[in-house]
């Protein structure tokens, strides 16, 4: 991870919590926030260099056929891999009632909305759940301010269905795209779940931040097992050395001989995912 990301994800995670500091229980959740949103920074960054790279007059070279894959590149994930199927949905008739009795019984915050032919026409969240339930509260907000700052909001909140509740258009992902391209998508509009659609906009799976969060950030067992197969290419002895792995901190203690460990622990530092290494070894 670079400086810049570093940095760019540290003030996101500053921001998601305004006004009071992160209290120890909630430290994990703020390092796996840092490392999501530091994935997301590079994949926007990936896209920009690609977008920008000139065409000089010809298509790029595609690599042969035949090569045989290099067991240093990643495998490319996409939305098809991490995607929840069957996805939950709502017709756009059905009441506001069975709506918010739908996201309770799925424990879901929003689902899609479809059509007779299961096209996704728009989205129901408890947020425009909420203010339906605040007009039937109180029909009549106090003061024309509050309507014209929110009129969009208020108007829809007087219906009585999926679809006339619906926010819309809908955000959606193709099943194709990469996990990456998804979750730059979700951070750009701030959505929780994203419907994904067929290339004809028929419903065929859901979507979640929290997919595309393990998708994106490997778990510290794999982050651990790649840092001792790592350890053990460099010693003779991969037993001196005792790895440990908490939220992306790889911690290395026991003995290492003097000209080798400055390396080992750079070569660690650069793996995907690991936010730091803590430094207890000993130098032979």
């Amino acid at each position: 991870m670079s400086d810049f990301e570093h940095s760019s994800a540290e003030k996101e995670a500053r921001r998601a919590t305004p006004g009071r500091p992160w209290t120890p229980q909630e430290e994990p959740r703020r390092d796996a926030l840092r490392r999501y949103l530091a994935a997301v920074a590079a994949a926007a960054s990936a896209r920009s260099t690609e977008e920008s790279e000139p065409a000089a007059g010809k298509e790029r070279a595609e690599p042969p056929a035949t090569a045989a894959p290099s067991a240093q590149v990643p495998v490319v994930l996409h939305v098809r891999d991490v995607m929840q199927v069957p996805a939950v949905s709502v017709p756009g008739d059905m009441p506001f009632l069975d709506v918010a009795h739908a996201l309770a019984r799925e424990q879901v915050s929003a689902v899609p909305v479809v059509d007779a032919d299961d096209h996704v026409i728009g989205v129901v969240s408890e947020s425009d759940l909420l203010a339906k339930a605040a007009v039937m509260a109180e029909p009549h907000r106090h003061g024309p301010v509050g309507r014209l700052r929110q009129h969009r909001l208020y108007e829809k909140s007087h219906g009585d269905t999926a679809s006339t509740l619906m926010t819309f258009p809908p955000v959606t992902v193709h099943p194709a795209e990469r996990v990456a391209d998804a979750a730059w998508t979700a951070a750009h509009a701030r959505l929780k779940r994203l419907p994904v659609t067929d290339h004809r906009g028929r419903l065929v799976g859901v979507v979640s931040r929290r997919d595309l969060l393990r998708a994106l950030i490997r778990d510290d067992a794999e982050i651990r097992a790649e840092v001792e197969s790592l350890v053990g290419q460099h010693l003779l002895d991969p037993r001196a050395v005792e790895v440990a792995v908490e939220n992306g901190v790889v911690t290395m203690a026991g003995r290492l001989d003097k000209a080798l460990g400055p390396e080992l622990l750079v070569s660690v530092r650069d793996i995907d995912d690991v936010v730091d290494v803590i430094d207890e070894t000993e130098a032979d």
